[in-house]
């Protein structure tokens, strides 16, 4: 309900000396805006830039730390040629259509990859209709804008919103773009993707890219990896996942793929989560290429990236990769066919998929803790709203603290419409065991900061637990 402007200018001249006074209950904090009208992009941030000298590709990354979301947009200084190959069964592109003709023009102006499931297309029409209103192109027929884009699904028990990369944040992106530099791992479009579902692993991922010269021959590859099968490393190991505890120890890709359908089952693992996953990638060359060489090379290193993602392109994946020529140099006979240019650029994919997985959350060691007093206790309980659709509520009791989702789904490892104990691990710091990490962090007052740190998810206090 609206306070009146009294009760307002009351709680705002209180709060520093109640949040101050031990046990005093926590004052109300604001409730999530349902809008994403105050979000602030975060622009050209996060990961570890990979540089290279390319004047001509310019990279952008935006992202809403609050989701977190983002987006990842990559422009030419001209029109480029391009093509695209489609192998997962659940793609959610804009203009793929008009990449598959093979036209020999130069028809495209940027790609654009971004989070936020099919929400966030929206990035994509941004960056075209900022290339017109920053005026690089323009209304006639033979100048529109056009931009190719693609998008992962990094909604689902991943986070506890749905926020989404939007307009904004794309064209925020865009206009910061800066000539050769890339930021791999949880940055832009890969700021929330996670990989291993379908074996249960559900290891953060990100974004990663890769470069190579060979003489006046560039060829740069980026991958969005937010796929259903593990990311493997090329001995064949995993290079990302939370193993069930039944599992062996020094356990393999081949392993687990030799041993299908058993090494999804209990006592193997317990996969759960969200079937909707991609991966989405660019293939850039400086090699003027015609359309059937351009449109194999896309198959080629789309192929390829089996190796690194198994399995890949699943119905549940929506892979797609672009292939794009800038034309800045004449193909010379006798020094990097087409053919090589695959190749090449297929080991190279692999680097940026192995590039895009950063550091994982460390699962919390629970060990004995001195006692908390009951009167600290109960200063944490409260309900913390994270979104419309879920809150987590507190309790302490018999000494004791004690969290249960309510709402539409689970909160990691506090489950819905249940109450789970929470364990002390550290000062204001509570764990709930299980195979993946779910930690509580009360320090802050008015919010409970679920799993702190780069994939932190923030509830907001709304009222004393009774």
């Amino acid at each position: 309900m609206p306070r009146s402007f009294l009760s307002l200018a009351l709680t705002l001249f209180l709060a520093p000396a109640l949040y101050a006074s031990p046990g005093f209950a926590q004052v109300p904090a604001p409730t999530p805006p349902d809008s994403q009208a105050d979000l602030k992009p975060v622009i050209n941030f996060g990961g570890k830039e990979l540089k290279f000298d390319w004047p001509m590709l310019k990279i952008g990354t935006g992202e809403y730390s609050e989701g977190p979301t983002g987006v990842t947009v990559f422009s030419f200084d001209k029109k480029v040629m391009a093509a695209v190959d489609v192998r997962g069964g659940a793609p959610a592109t804009v203009n793929t259509d008009l990449a598959r003709l093979g036209y020999p023009t130069s028809d495209f102006d940027a790609v654009v990859f971004a989070g936020g499931s099919a929400y966030g297309l929206e990035t994509t029409t941004a960056v075209a209709s900022a290339l017109k209103d920053d005026g690089k192109n323009t209304g006639n027929w033979d100048s529109i804008a056009v931009a190719l884009g693609a998008i992962i699904f990094d909604y689902g028990d991943r986070r506890l919103n749905e926020i989404y990369p939007d307009k904004r944040l794309a064209q925020a992106a865009y206009r910061a773009a800066q000539p050769g530099v890339f930021r791999n791992g949880a940055a832009g479009a890969g700021r929330m993707t996670m990989s291993g579902y379908f074996f249960g692993c559900k290891a953060h991922s990100g974004q990663g890219g890769a470069f190579r010269q060979i003489g006046d021959l560039k060829i740069a590859v980026f991958t969005v990896a937010n796929p259903y099968g593990v990311v493997v490393n090329r001995d064949g190991k995993l290079a990302a996942c939370y193993n069930d505890a039944g599992w062996p120890a020094n356990i393999t890709v081949n392993d687990l793929m030799h041993n299908l359908p058993e090494s999804r089952k209990a006592g193997w693992a317990t996969p759960s989560g969200p079937m909707h996953n991609t991966t989405i990638s660019l293939v850039v060359v400086n090699q003027k290429m015609d359309a059937a060489e351009l449109q194999r090379l896309a198959i080629q290193v789309h192929t390829s990236m089996a190796r690194g993602i198994q399995p890949f392109s699943t119905m549940n994946d929506g892979d797609a990769l672009y292939a794009v020529s800038t034309g800045e140099i004449e193909a010379e006979k006798g020094i990097v066919d087409s053919t090589e240019i695959g190749a090449i650029a297929s080991d190279l994919m692999w680097d940026a998929i192995l590039n895009s997985v950063p550091a994982q959350d460390p699962l919390p060691v629970i060990t004995a803790q001195p006692a908390i007093p009951v009167k600290a206790l109960a200063g944490y309980a409260g309900e913390y709203r994270f979104s419309n659709f879920v809150t987590v509520t507190v309790s302490e009791k018999d000494g004791k603290l004690y969290g249960r989702a309510t709402g539409a789904r689970k909160a990691f490892n506090v489950p819905l419409d249940q109450t789970v104990e929470l364990l002390p691990v550290g000062p204001g710091l509570f764990a709930v065991p299980g195979r993946y990490p779910t930690v509580l962090d009360f320090n802050q007052s008015g919010t409970l900061v679920m799993n702190p740190g780069l994939w932190k998810q923030t509830g907001l206090w709304q009222k004393a637990k009774k």
